[in-house]
């Protein structure tokens, strides 16, 4: 959720210039790519735009903007979600929300900390609550917050995110906020983040993850095995007080 550079992503704690001097000539030789083996980015696979409607995609790929501090992956989805529940503004004169408008307009001060640049970041419970203050602040209360936060990695626990991906997909008049561990999908960093789905083909068994890290990602497919093994993976000691928080799905809907 906190994310200052490549380098300290992939060596937590190692200082820059060190890294540098002591790994750099292989890391040139042998350069990390861009997403492991369990993500597909959607300009390299976007065929399920082709053949069906993806309604939350079209609803809200294009108000998913790259979060504004590295700690803001929490208020970047939230107001994705919201903004692209509400749709386009009517007026000339209105704006779309912005990630600092929607902090002034909750006016939680917790929220702006842990969003703030070297912030905490938040824990699963927290996105519940902050994406609740959101709803009530943008006068979205037709709207409430279900969740689905998995305990094991079994048949049962993937049957029901299944289902509830599928309910999400028949429509744009709901939207699901993603809290996993990223790392487990991009290969890359071991972290918690917040992000929006996309879309989910349920005939390839696989999720569209709206990524708010756009300085280091753009939407990518993912298997939904893999993403509920992201939703269970803890988090590291590093991260502070997020050590051990799992994720979850938090659904916005009428």
């Amino acid at each position: 959720m906190v994310k200052n550079s490549r380098f300290s992503r992939l060596v937590p704690g190692l200082v820059l210039a060190s890294f540098l001097v002591v790994a750099g000539a292989a890391t040139a030789d042998t350069p990390q790519p861009k997403l492991g083996p369990d993500a597909v980015p959607l300009t390299a696979d976007h065929s399920y735009l082709t053949k069906a409607a993806a309604p939350d995609y079209w609803a809200f790929s294009a108000f998913v903007k790259p979060q504004f501090t590295t700690s803001a992956c929490s208020i970047a989805a939230v107001t994705g979600a919201l903004n692209g529940l509400r749709g386009l503004p009517p007026h000339a004169e209105d704006t779309v929300t912005t990630q600092p408008q929607m902090l002034e307009l909750v006016a939680d001060a917790d929220w702006a900390t842990l969003s703030a640049e070297g912030g905490d970041g938040v824990k699963f419970e927290q996105l519940v609550a902050f994406t609740g203050k959101a709803l009530k602040a943008t006068d979205m209360e037709a709207y409430r917050t279900e969740t689905l936060k998995p305990a094991a990695d079994d048949a049962a626990t993937l049957d029901a995110v299944r289902a509830l991906l599928t309910a999400n997909e028949a429509s744009a008049d709901d939207a699901l906020l993603l809290y996993f561990n990223q790392g487990v999908v991009t290969g890359d960093w071991d972290g918690p983040h917040v992000a929006v789905i996309g879309a989910y083909d349920a005939d390839a068994d696989r999720v569209l993850i709206l990524e708010v890290d756009q300085e280091w990602y753009i939407p990518y497919w993912t298997p939904t095995s893999v993403l509920l093994r992201a939703m269970l993976k803890p988090t590291s000691a590093e991260h502070g007080v997020l050590e051990g928080e799992t994720g979850g799905l938090v659904h916005i809907v009428r």
